[in-house]
């Protein structure tokens, strides 16, 4: 592909996934940049010995650490791809972006992927999970990443964008404690997105609100506009049921299930529990300075 792809991975400890990724999309990749935080384990190592460019740089938020990625890393090419460490591309989508993308009109600037998710091995297919259309390749120079604690999103900032058919695939190898420990850390980071929305504690990154009709805008306004206006544990209560029945999460099978119930229950408890706790310790507090760094104190974020 003469315009090529400049891919963006950013790491942690991956050293279970790293090889499996990078290989996986060396066939449309011209280049691959590694931002790393200062693993402990093999994956600089094992990113290095497949050609990758690695750079190292202390974690703050995904957000923070992906768009310093744009920011600073020397892509030459035309097009730029986000992929995470355990995802990796469906042999129809690589045989896609190689056909399409140099061909797309002049005035395309974005291209949105579907992702099939794999949980203990098993396509969770059904509870809305499939597809889930993000936009995941663009022109250099053309988008950015919300400046956001949980949920955020590549935004287009101008142009036109199309939707390829084939899928990639998040399928994390990691055990279950690691992905009870992985949700406890996100639950904390959307409690203060939550309460960020309440409290106008620090500026809010509108921007995938102010874009055209997508899957993402669209989730973001129900959640905002009516599921965090719900009482608590009673929207998570509700979430479940209209994902494991209405949405036939049921038909994933045992998998889907614990899937399911922890991802789209006992996921949404634990934010609704963090924010009770965060409610509590906030009673007092007469600025939103004081309000931040209580909040900072009991997450340990760097929230400024």
């Amino acid at each position: 592909m003469a315009n090529g792809i400049s891919v963006i991975i950013l790491t942690y400890n991956e050293e279970l996934h790293i090889e499996r990724c990078i290989k996986n999309i060396q066939p449309i990749a011209e280049e691959i940049f590694i931002i790393d935080s200062f693993s402990t384990d093999n994956t600089v190592e094992i990113a290095e010995n497949l050609g990758a460019k690695v750079y190292q740089r202390s974690w703050k938020n995904y957000a923070d650490q992906f768009q310093w990625g744009l920011d600073n890393c020397p892509m030459k090419t035309q097009w730029v791809m986000r992929m995470d460490a355990d995802e990796y591309l469906e042999n129809p989508l690589i045989e896609e972006i190689q056909l399409k993308l140099d061909k797309l009109p002049s005035n395309t600037n974005g291209v949105y992927l579907k992702r099939k998710h794999y949980f203990l091995g098993r396509w969770i297919k059904y509870g809305g999970r499939y597809p889930l259309v993000l936009l995941r390749i663009w022109k250099k120079g053309t988008a950015h990443i919300e400046n956001r604690w949980m949920d955020e999103h590549v935004v287009l900032d101008s142009g036109s964008s199309v939707i390829f058919n084939g899928d990639f695939v998040d399928d994390n190898l990691n055990t279950i404690s690691w992905f009870i420990d992985k949700h406890n850390r996100y639950a904390s980071r959307e409690m203060i997105d939550i309460l960020n929305q309440k409290y106008q504690l620090f500026n809010r990154d509108l921007s995938l609100d102010e874009t055209k009709q997508s899957q993402a805008k669209l989730k973001r306004f129900i959640k905002q506009n009516i599921y965090n206006q719900l009482p608590v544990f009673f929207r998570p209560t509700l979430y479940f049921i209209y994902r494991y029945f209405i949405r036939f999460g049921f038909l994933d099978g045992a998998e889907g299930f614990a899937y399911h119930f922890m991802q789209g229950f006992w996921y949404r408890c634990l934010v609704d529990l963090k924010c009770l706790e965060a409610e509590r310790l906030l009673k007092g507090a007469k600025t939103n300075e004081e309000k931040t760094h209580r909040l900072a104190q009991l997450t340990g974020l760097e929230l400024n």
